[in-house]
């Protein structure tokens, strides 16, 4: 393992979003490095485009590391400034796109546009299922559930709500949570609320270690969040699954992109294409 985080830096003359989801999905896959990340977008001038290339080459005096950028600029002007960076330099559209465009005979999209919104009416699906992600967040709304894609069910803290907003804001799907209760888990039913809708519910739980300390950051030195406590909500939770035939995932290993991706498939969901 080195001794010093390595410099990333992802950048772009637009948001910088397919810089920073491409970067980061490499750099997972080096879980013993430390990198230290910085995202740049809307370097869209060569005056910016500059002063980019020098803050790099500044920055080299204070590590031993070459520097690593991630560039998704598609403007040849600026690239080349971009290229005189004393760094390994990553650039998806100048390596990849021409091969595509040679191989599918077309033209690619202008920088910026695969973020556009091309279809309004799948802009408003995605809209809407964030609106009910948070409207029925927490069991805080529970009669239209029928609305719902999928419920999601599971104790105080084991991730239902960012999965939920995920599966809205990526997906279009219409996801509710309704948390399990200690008072719930003394009946052998589910609870009333769920009753008609077993067939969309989808099980959370996590590690116990994890729940305590995530419940120990919230409230401190509670019941809440005492070891007792969360061994006790998580296997009542897990027993009250197994009886009622209820498809469930551990997500204590699960970054929120997995979790969601295990549901889609589990559920044989179906998501809204988004541009």
């Amino acid at each position: 393992m080195q001794n010093s985080p390595r410099k990333v830096y992802f950048v772009s003359n637009g948001t910088a979003i397919t810089a920073e989801t491409l970067g980061i999905s490499l750099l997972a896959q080096f879980p013993d490095h430390q990198f230290q990340m910085r995202t740049i977008p809307f370097v869209d001038t060569l005056e910016k485009a500059h002063k980019v290339r020098d803050e790099i080459n500044d920055g080299l005096g204070e590590v031993n590391h070459v520097p690593i950028i991630i560039c998704t600029m598609g403007d040849p002007e600026l690239m080349e400034i971009i290229n005189q960076a004393r760094a390994m330099i990553i650039d998806p559209f100048g390596d990849i796109l021409p091969r595509l465009e040679k191989v599918l005979a077309a033209q690619h999209l202008q920088p910026g546009q695969s973020h556009r919104t091309a279809n309004p009416s799948v802009y408003e699906s995605r809209i809407d299922a964030i609106d009910y992600a948070m409207i029925h967040d927490d069991g805080g709304k529970t009669q239209n559930y029928d609305e719902a894609d999928i419920i999601l069910i599971g104790v105080s803290r084991s991730g239902k709500t960012p999965s939920c907003l995920y599966l809205a804001l990526q997906f279009g799907i219409k996801a509710a949570n309704y948390p399990i209760t200690e008072e719930d888990m003394e009946y052998e039913k589910l609870p009333e609320p769920l009753r008609p809708f077993k067939e969309r519910l989808f099980g959370l739980t996590t590690d116990l270690h994890r729940l305590v300390n995530i419940r120990q950051e919230r409230r401190p030195n509670s019941r809440y969040s005492s070891l007792t406590q969360c061994r006790y909500e998580l296997r009542a939770v897990e027993e009250m699954y197994q009886r009622h035939k209820i498809n469930y995932i551990n997500t204590s290993a699960m970054s929120v992109e997995e979790i969601s991706a295990r549901i889609i498939r589990d559920n044989e969901l179906q998501r809204i294409e988004l541009p």
